[in-house]
């Protein structure tokens, strides 16, 4: 029995693509979760931790944001950036939080760092790392 048919695309490939039970995304005033009949909405995500419900199993995605529109129990994701929890790489995403933290500290003397750009960069390592350490090895992945 079909529940929800979700499809998440990034702009090099698409990443899923089938039938669901529920998904909780990190929408732009909190998160929120989609379930078979739910109202149509568009909504813009930010960087945070996807969980899809699936028949038989729930997966965890970070993201770095996007948007979501669902209608008539099919959804679409569009993410800028999207990676299953399992597929985290841990030393990279490592150092790019310390790459970020770098240029951050050296913002005062180096006027030509991008601010907003380290800054996010940091944001979404950090929501990787929170992410693998919550979903992989955490509470949540213990039965």
């Amino acid at each position: 029995m079909a529940e929800l048919n979700l499809n998440i695309v990034t702009p090099s490939k698409q990443i899923f693509s089938g039938e669901i039970k529920s998904i909780t995304v990190p929408g732009t005033v909190g998160n929120f979760q989609v379930l078979k009949g739910h109202a149509p909405i568009i909504s813009t995500l930010e960087i945070g931790a996807i969980k899809i419900e699936l028949a038989s199993e729930t997966s965890f995605y970070a993201t770095g944001g996007g948007t979501i529109e669902v209608k008539d129990n099919e959804i679409l994701l569009l993410a800028d950036s999207i990676e299953k929890c399992e597929d985290i790489d841990i030393e990279r995403a490592k150092a790019a939080k310390e790459r970020a933290q770098k240029r951050l500290e050296a913002k005062g003397e180096d006027k030509t760092i991008d601010v907003e750009r380290a800054e996010l960069a940091l944001k979404k390592a950090n929501n990787r790392l929170e992410i693998y350490d919550k979903y992989l090895h955490g509470v949540a992945a213990k039965p």
